[in-house]
């Protein structure tokens, strides 16, 4: 696979929280404009590898290379806002980066605008929708010109309306020329906005692929998988192998495919559909 020069570049990285062994010998590299999808079961250290990416963590063990000539940007899942109007959000941002105040304010009005809250401008940014609101980060992110946006699920607590805004602003943003690095459970996400995949479980990149490649056949077959299970995805089959996961044994494969149940962590539900269709998975060998 051929990248760019590296933004990212991990030798042999751990990562530990007390006895929490959340990243264990990742080596990877991330390249300038890719689009890398991060998947994998709740606590298989998707997270953690971007809080790593932006600076948040050290590595316990191992070599993490940033790009200090790139600018960075990151999104949580549930941003958290000042009590202060939406431009004011993103114009203190900017002030303290060394602007002008009349000039972050300027650059504000023109960010919101960017993601379609231009009305919205006086608003107080704590009474937003939770669609509003990522929108909202993803002016405060555009603003600082970032050359890569890390997101943390940013998508997942939204209603399917607000999720596609945000999607198309994530898509807009990648046409400009931005990176993504973005943890997701939605398949149908990933193959919408990534052109690479890494796929986590407990702690470890198990697998780094073309998105293409991730979600057919012929790629997957690549990875030695123990079962394989198959689904359709926006009308085409799409072969993928799961792993039992977490105290609940829900597989991989079940978790993302039923998105609505994931998003919401309603792990019993993923229980039972995981032993409806469980003999489905293993007969595909």
């Amino acid at each position: 696979m051929t990248r760019s020069s590296p933004v990212f570049s991990c030798q042999a990285v751990d990562l530990r929280f007390g006895a929490v062994h959340a990243l264990r010998a990742v080596n990877l590299q991330i390249g300038r404009g890719e689009r890398v999808a991060l998947v994998g079961a709740n606590g298989s250290g998707k997270s953690s590898l971007l809080r790593l990416f932006h600076g948040l963590v050290k590595p316990t063990a191992g070599l993490l290379n940033r790009d200090t000539s790139i600018r960075q940007a990151m999104l949580f899942q549930r941003p958290h806002m000042l009590r202060a109007s939406a431009a004011n959000n993103v114009a203190i941002g900017l002030w303290i980066q060394g602007l002008s105040w009349r000039e972050a304010n300027e650059r504000a009005l023109l960010a919101l605008a960017r993601v379609g809250l231009a009305d919205q401008a006086k608003r107080a940014a704590r009474a937003m929708s939770g669609g509003q609101m990522q929108r909202l980060a993803l002016a405060l992110a555009w603003s600082m010109k970032p050359d890569v946006l890390l997101l943390d699920e940013s998508t997942a607590s939204l209603d399917p309306h607000a999720k596609r805004e945000v999607e198309r602003l994530m898509e807009d943003l990648a046409a400009d020329g931005i990176g993504l690095v973005f943890a997701s459970h939605n398949l149908g996400q990933v193959k919408r906005l990534a052109d690479r995949v890494l796929y986590l479980e407990r702690g470890q990149v198990l697998v780094d692929l073309p998105v293409a490649d991730f979600l057919m056949r012929i790629g997957l077959r690549k990875c030695q998988p123990k079962h394989r299970c198959l689904l359709k995805e926006s009308g085409y089959e799409v072969f993928q192998w799961f792993e039992p996961v977490s105290a609940c044994r829900v597989c991989f494969i079940c978790y993302c495919l039923c998105s609505k149940l994931a998003s919401t962590e309603h792990h019993g539900g993923l229980y039972h559909l995981h032993r409806a269709i469980g003999p489905l998975c293993t007969s595909i060998a």
